[in-house]
């Protein structure tokens, strides 16, 4: 009878194996067996409480079983009682401390709560019993890949898969560390056939979507993930969400819009489907349609300043404008986003007086709030330098050394030095914010890279061939604007590339701020650091063959051993300024990428170090190159636009008047500094002159 209930179960033919089991059950009721197989038949066919029932029955009869603890902790799991199952598995391995399945399901539960230390504990206990087990294997991977290694767990999932290639736990660790390491049609294979063997499994249709949508087949993407949509209680908001996201890529606002709008009524907090929405009737031109559903968003949920926000911004008239920041300020009187709106209104309309109460108000509710501290400093700046020194001055002792942001707070305070004429307070402002920066207390600081040497003999430079995609190089050290050019380009240009900068850079070697020091010294092959650059551009969302501007985040000539032998059609775009407005530009606003400096002359000893690159670069014309000297346009877009479409030869649309946000220091600004800055000018003044610039 045994035998015939398990051929049952495995044609999938649970009703009769149910049938077939109760009749064993009825013939010996003590059949702990006919019970256990009578509980596996319920638990396939979604009778998750008769299973459990069944299998209690079942431990009745023989309570020192393991295996039957065992079997319960997979029902409980299978009704998603986790706490539960833990307590049946823990029993289970009391009673056979050798059950290496219980071990695996413990590392497996511990995974998909996040917790890697208890995963990699259970899988090492396993491994004492069957180090080799395929779905060990896979566990093991998912631990490593956790841990960052990625290469490490491909070595795991690539012996679990030759192990069990088709079993569904080894599949599903194997698409996500092929995913992981870039792997992306590999993954795909091995979700599709995860797919085969679970087709009721719904959660393998976002996956799959989501590797179609990284290889940019976008339109697969949808089509995968649509027909989760329309099974009622499958659809999470965020696969509504991702949905919406697809349509919109593939230039489908108006469908876009039924998702994302039943995403938003799930979560109308989320910025990242609010942003979506907006710009879905941005692009179907309909300010009617969003103000009508933003409203009915409001109607239930006024608590949202992201809504306001957004309900604000459909308006473009001030008196319209004025209404709905009055009704925002009804709902939400303490709202820090209404009060810094109602300031930026009050600016625009010249009322200074009211726009500094409010702003103070908003201090008063949200004492840390940089915007409004930030505002009112302008705002006293132009009224009075020497309070505005005095409150800057404020706020960085009040902040004291455990600051969040201290140095935004030395920049605040140096500008406002600067206004008023005390250049030595500005230059001791801005050299203590950077001290603290050096000492470790702002996260993603870097060290200074070591340069090479500029005028090492360089690699012979190759012939482009006839059908090279266009290449250009944006590169730019410290202050020299080159974050500007890239705000011209960013969005406008479809080759354009500024991730290196942003939360998930590529992993290439041209991201390396020491690959220059890495290929003189041959530690690097050129070749091949050419050729991870372009096995990563697909991840990047280019094709290999597209034309591609790459803003690399340092410039050392000694990476023309490898661009001018094989990337030889490239363009160089190097951003420059007077190299002492760009020392004074990198102390009081930074750079793009957190280099620490120690002090303004260690600071213009290495900029001029570098700046020699580009002068021995330009001397000796080792590579088609553009020098985009932005003394005098380092502020207006439009000129920089102009610039960069010279440059290019394109046209660039006309950027906005605010593009850049905070100004730098006009040209020339740096004499200003001749006394403060004495040390570090004459660092500097020698590679000036070189570079075209007056020595004094």
């Amino acid at each position: 009878m045994h035998e015939q209930i398990l051929d049952a179960l495995r044609q999938g033919a649970h009703d009769q194996a149910q049938t077939l089991a109760r009749a064993a059950i009825e013939a010996d009721p003590q059949d702990v067996r006919a019970h256990r197989l009578l509980a596996q038949a319920l638990r396939l066919g979604g009778q998750h409480q008769a299973a459990l029932e069944t299998i209690d029955r079942a431990i009745a009869l023989s309570p020192d079983d393991a295996e039957l603890h065992f079997h319960r902790a997979g029902i409980l799991l299978g009704s998603r009682d986790v706490a539960q199952a833990r307590q049946a598995l823990d029993q289970s391995l009391e009673l056979d401390p050798n059950l290496l399945d219980a071990y695996l399901i413990q590392a497996q539960i511990a995974l998909g709560a996040g917790d890697l230390e208890e995963a990699g504990r259970r899988a090492m206990v396993a491994a004492r019993i069957n180090p080799e087990h395929p779905v060990l294997r896979a566990i093991q991977a998912m631990v490593t890949l956790g841990r960052g290694d990625r290469a490490g767990a491909l070595k795991e999932v690539t012996a679990a898969m030759e192990g069990a290639p088709d079993h569904p736990e080894v599949l599903n660790a194997a698409a996500f560390v092929y995913a992981a390491n870039g792997h992306l049609a590999f993954a795909e294979q091995a979700f599709r056939r995860l797919r085969e063997l679970r087709p009721g499994h719904h959660a393998l249709r976002r996956a799959l979507a989501e590797l179609l949508f990284r290889q940019q087949r976008y339109g697969e993407a949808l089509d995968e993930i649509e027909p989760l949509l329309e099974i009622p209680g499958q659809a999470s908001p965020e696969s509504r969400r991702f949905a919406g996201e697809m349509a919109m890529v593939t230039n489908q606002p108006e469908r876009a819009l039924r998702w994302l709008r039943e995403a938003l009524a799930a979560m109308p907090g989320d910025e990242r489907t609010l942003d979506l929405a907006m710009q879905a009737w941005s692009r179907l031109g309909d300010a009617e349609g969003a103000r009508n559903a933003l409203e009915a968003l409001l109607s239930t949920s006024p608590e949202v300043d992201l809504l306001w926000r957004a309900r604000l911004s459909v308006e473009t008239g001030g008196e319209a404008r004025g209404q709905v920041l009055e009704r925002w300020l009804a709902a939400r009187p303490a709202s820090p986003e209404a009060l810094q709106e109602q300031a930026r209104q009050q600016l625009a309309a010249g009322d200074s007086a009211a726009a500094e109460a409010t702003l103070r108000r908003l201090l008063e509710l949200a004492p840390g709030h940089a915007g409004a501290q930030g505002r009112l400093l302008d705002l006293l700046a132009a009224r009075d330098p020497a309070e505005a020194v005095a409150f800057a001055r404020g706020l960085v002792e009040a902040a004291g050394p455990d600051a969040a942001r201290p140095w935004v707070l030395h920049r605040w305070l140096g500008r406002a030095c600067d206004l008023a004429g005390d250049r030595e307070g500005a230059v001791q402002a801005w050299a203590d914010g950077h001290a603290r920066v050096q000492a470790g207390q702002e996260q993603g600081s870097q060290p200074l890279p070591t340069p090479t040497e500029a005028a090492a003999p360089r690699a012979q430079a190759g012939t482009p061939a006839a059908d090279a995609p266009a290449l250009g190089l944006l590169v730019g050290l410290p202050g020299s604007g080159a974050a500007n050019v890239a705000r011209v380009l960013d969005g406008v240009v479809p080759a354009f590339r500024a991730d290196r900068f942003g939360p998930r850079p590529p992993a290439d070697p041209m991201q390396r701020l020491d690959l220059g020091a890495a290929l003189a010294a041959g530690e690097l092959d050129p070749a091949e650091a050419v050729a991870q650059w372009r096995q990563a551009l697909p991840a990047r969302g280019l094709a290999a063959n597209s034309p591609v501007i790459d803003w690399l985040p340092h410039w050392d000539n000694a990476l023309l051993d490898a661009i001018r032998p094989h990337l030889p059609q490239a363009l160089l775009l190097v951003a420059l300024r007077d190299p002492r407005d760009m020392l004074l530009d990198w102390l009081a606003n930074g750079s793009q990428l957190p280099l620490r400096m120690a002090s303004p002359a260690e600071g213009a000893r290495w900029l001029a170090a570098a700046l020699e690159h580009v002068a021995v670069l330009a001397e000796q014309d080792l590579q088609p190159h553009v020098l985009l000297r932005l003394d005098d346009c380092i502020n207006s877009p439009a000129e920089v636009a102009a610039k960069v479409s010279a440059a290019l030869g394109i046209q660039l649309p006309a950027p906005p008047a605010g593009l850049f946000g905070a100004s730098s220091y006009p040209a020339g600004h740096w004499r200003g500094y001749a006394d403060a800055l004495a040390e570090a000018f004459a660092a500097l003044s020698p590679v000036a002159v070189r570079l075209g610039y007056p020595q004094h």
